[in-house]
C-alpha cells in the first residue's frame, strides 16, 4: 500500500527468526530497486549507513535519524541530492509493495512522507555545506589525503608541467585500486578500505600522494619512469598479504588495480576522480 504524503512513517517490516535475513533481504530490494531508478554506481551504494535505516525499518522504529546519517553519508560520497531522493523513493516503493517478489517496484518521491524527505535533505545539505566549509586534508578512516587535497596535489602537478611546456600525463598517472564491497555490509566494508590504504602505504612509500576517492576507491599518483612496473607489482602483494589475512575481507576476491592515464585539463581531472570515486 502506497503512505500518504503527509504521514511520517514508512511502511513496518516484520522481523524474522533467521538473524539478519530479514536485514539482508530488505537490502537487496532496495538495492535492486534504486539501481532500476537509476543510482549510477552500483559499486557505492552499500553504505554501513544502509544497515542502519533497514534495521529501524525492520524495528518499527522512527527512520529519520537513520535516514539522517545516511544522507549525509551519500553526500560525503559525493551522490547528488537527486540520487539521494530517488534513493528513498526506492525504499518507500519496495516497503510499500512487500509482495513483489521479482523486485519490479516503481518509486515515486510523491507517495514519500514528507517528513522523511525533509530529513533528508537537510542532512545532505549540511553535510555537502559541511564539506565547502571544511575540507580536510585527511581522511579519518584511512589515514590517506582525501579528494579534496589530491585535487589539489594535482592543480599544483598540472601548472608545474605547462611551466617546463610539458603535459601531466608525459609525467605522472593514477594508478587506482578498487574493491568489490557490494556483498559486504557494516565495518567489514571499512575494513577492507583500511586494509588497502595500508598496504599503499607500504608499498608506495616514495613521497607519492595517496588519497581516498570514495567508499571503495583509492589512488596514488605516480611518476611514469622505470620504477612504475616495480611498485605495481609491489602493490598487489602488499594488498593480496593484507586482504587474505582476513577471512571475510577475502571472500570479495582480488582488488581491481589499474593505471589511469591523466586527462589534459586539471579540470577534467577533477571530473574524472569524481568518476574513479564512484565507479
Amino acid at each position: 500500500m502506497n503512505v500518504p504524503a503527509s504521514g511520517g512513517e514508512l511502511p513496518r517490516q516484520q522481523n524474522g527468526p533467521d538473524g539478519d535475513l530479514p536485514l539482508r533481504t530488505l537490502r537487496a530490494r532496495w538495492r535492486a530497486a534504486s539501481l532500476a531508478a537509476g543510482w549510477r554506481f552500483p559499486s557505492d551504494w552499500a553504505l554501513p549507513e544502509v544497515d542502519a535505516v533497514c534495521a529501524a525499518v525492520l524495528r518499527g522504529a522512527g527512520p529519520e535519524p537513520s535516514l539522517a546519517g545516511l544522507a549525509r553519508a551519500r553526500a560525503a560520497a559525493g551522490a547528488e541530492l537527486e540520487e539521494v531522493f530517488a534513493d528513498l523513493a526506492a525504499l518507500q516503493a519496495v516497503l510499500a509493495q512487500p509482495d513483489s517478489d521479482d523486485g519490479f517496484v516503481v518509486p515515486d518521491l510523491g507517495t514519500t512522507p514528507a517528513q522523511l524527505i525533509t530529513a533528508t535533505a537537510l542532512a545532505w545539505a549540511d553535510a555537502a555545506l559541511d564539506q565547502i566549509a571544511n575540507i580536510q586534508v585527511i581522511d579519518p578512516l584511512t589515514g590517506l589525503a582525501t579528494a579534496a587535497y589530491l585535487r589539489t596535489r594535482l592543480d599544483e602537478l598540472y601548472r608545474g608541467s605547462e611551466g617546463r611546456g610539458r603535459r601531466a600525463a608525459d609525467d605522472h598517472t593514477l594508478l587506482v585500486v578498487s574493491l568489490d564491497l557490494t556483498t559486504m555490509t557494516g565495518w567489514r566494508r571499512v575494513t577492507g578500505m583500511i586494509l588497502v590504504a595500508e598496504a599503499m602505504r607500504a608499498a608506495l612509500d616514495g613521497g607519492e600522494s595517496l588519497a581516498t576517492l570514495g567508499p571503495s576507491t583509492s589512488v596514488a599518483v605516480l611518476r611514469r619512469d622505470d620504477t612504475l612496473p616495480s611498485k605495481a607489482v609491489l602493490l598487489r602483494r602488499a594488498l593480496h598479504q593484507r586482504l587474505s589475512s582476513d577471512a571475510y575481507i577475502a571472500q570479495i576476491g582480488r582488488p581491481r588495480i589499474r593505471l589511469v592515464r591523466l586527462p589534459a585539463t586539471h579540470e577534467s581531472a577533477c571530473d574524472l576522480l569524481r568518476e574513479l570515486g564512484r565507479a
